[in-house]
This record gives structure tokens, sequence and C-alpha cells, in this order.
């Protein structure tokens, strides 16, 4: 009998504050309901947290969840990125409470295998990001502004896998942006603008799908300088992936700065050389946030 009780429970409680946000949106036009007040974000976000885990309890989804210590033979994919990055103006105390999350994170995730038929979920393995397990504030992207928030920079994390899986067979099945702004000037930028992701505990996630016949394998650590990953196989795979990006350039419209560019995946066999697939993975035109004084600005009337 446990089992209806849980179909009741569950969806019972969701529902009541469900019709509670439909109705205070309906009296409200001029905001939603999480941005009434602290009060009613928490019920939001809760609400979005609980909407989440009862999909994923009721869903056919395989998520991968089993760790080995030994290492995949073959390295598809390696790459650095760097902790402590000049972020104009934001304070060094987020940039270091940044490492730390990181360092938390990061052996949640650590030689993760991921077989034929199973989904890796970030959230699923990292858990809430919570003061309660030692993460420390860090910079956050609300509402199209810096600001900060516990667990804030954990969105690099899952930047470095989607650029590593970027380079894989493996099948993006859920990847969100900070879509339509660019916050910070350029500073030893590594990869294209626009191939970064964003994270919320737990309803925006970042998942990918092993539709391969490989065994693939995630090995993720941070030195306190780099978070360094590697993604790993148990054979080599048919295709190589480049990405890059063209036609970058600053627009001025309407008196608003935009960063402009497309970025590309370029899919080559290993045999001949070849690309033989080309697909945009991004069109970016995105406000600029920062001082542009010094960009060099295409202006269209």
């Amino acid at each position: 009998m446990s089992s209806p009780q849980l179909k009741i429970l569950i969806p019972s409680s969701f529902f009541q504050i469900n019709r509670l946000i439909d109705l205070t949106n309906c009296m409200s036009k001029r905001k939603l309901f999480c941005e009434i007040s602290p009060w009613t974000y928490r019920i939001s976000k809760q609400k979005c947290i609980l909407v989440r885990k009862v999909r994923d309890i009721f869903s056919d989804i395989n998520f991968s969840r089993a760790k080995s210590e030994s290492l995949l033979p073959i390295v598809i994919y390696s790459h650095n990125s760097l902790i402590r990055r000049k972020l104009g103006n934001v304070d060094m105390e987020l940039q270091n409470n940044k490492a730390v999350n990181l360092a938390i994170a990061a052996p949640k995730v650590n030689r993760i295998i991921i077989k034929p038929g199973e989904t890796f979920s970030f959230w699923k393995l990292v858990g809430p990001d919570s003061k309660k397990r030692g993460y420390k504030e860090g910079l956050t992207i609300s509402k199209g502004k810096t600001s900060r928030g516990t667990g804030g920079g954990l969105c690099q994390f899952t930047n470095l896998i989607h650029w590593m899986i970027l380079h894989s067979e493996l099948t993006i099945v859920e990847h969100h942006h900070h879509d339509g702004i660019d916050l910070f000037p350029d500073f030893k930028r590594q990869i294209p603008f626009g191939t970064g992701t964003s994270i919320v505990y737990n309803y925006l996630d970042y998942r990918f799908l092993n539709n391969t016949d490989r065994t693939y394998q995630i090995c993720v650590w941070s030195d306190g300088q780099y978070l360094r990953g590697e993604l790993r196989a148990n054979k080599p795979q048919n295709k190589s992936f480049h990405i890059h990006s063209e036609n970058e350039f600053f627009s001025e419209e309407n008196g608003i700065v935009y960063r402009n560019g497309t970025v590309y995946r370029d899919t080559i066999d290993k045999k001949t050389g070849n690309c033989i697939f080309r697909d945009i993975i991004r069109q970016n035109h995105a406000k600029v946030m920062y001082d542009s004084t010094n960009l060099t600005i295409k202006n269209f009337h």
C-alpha cells in the first residue's frame, strides 16, 4: 500500500502549491509569484525542485551512478579550467570561495562511469549545494546581473564537462545558457564565447545520454589553481570534433552594444581527416554589460 500513498501525497502537495502560485500570478500582473518576496521565491524554488524529483522518480531514465577506481584506457579529450580569473570588479573572496565549492563537488563526479544507455546528471551526482554540506557564497548570475549565492561558481564545473562532451559522440539532452548577456571582458579565454552552461539545483541540470556502444568515464579534480578534466572511453571514437567561432564582432543597435558570433561544431572523419558534417551550436547576440569604450564596434542604424 506504500506505493499508492506516494503517488497521492507527493502530487497533492505539489498541486496545492501550484494552485497558490497560479492564483497569485493572476492577481499580480506586474510580478511573478517568485518575485513578490523572499518567501514566495523559496516556495517557487521548492516547487521546481519537487517537480524535477517527481518527474525523475516516474521516468524510465537510467542514470549513471557507478564509479571505477580503474581508469578507462582511451583519453577522448582533456581540458584545464583556471579557477581564479579576473572577472571585472568581482570580489576575489567569491573566487576563493568558488575554489572551495569546486573542491567539494569534484570528488562526487570524479571517475563516474557512463555505460551505453545511461544518462549522466550533474545534480544526481553532486546533490544539493547547501551551506550544511560546506558550500560557500560564490559568484552567481541572476536576472542578467552578478550576485552572490551559496554554491556559486559551480557552473564552471559544468562548463568544463560540457566542453569535453562537445568533443565526443555523446548526446546532450539538457543544457541551459546564461542567455543574451556578455557580463565580463575576455581574460585568457580558451573556449568560444557562448559555450558555457547555467545550472540551479536541481531543476536546471546538465545531462547527456550515452547512446553509443562505448563506455565512457569522466575524471575531474581540482588542484587549487585549475579544475582539470578528462573524458575517457574503453575504445577510440571514429570521429573527432572541432569547435570554433566565426564572424565575431561587436555591434551597436539603438545605443546598446551587443556581442555577436556563430559557434560551429565540425565533425571530422579520423580515417580521412575530412570534415563530414558542420552544425551551428550557438548563435550569439548578447548584450554587453561592461564598459565597451575600448571595443571595436560596428554601428547599425
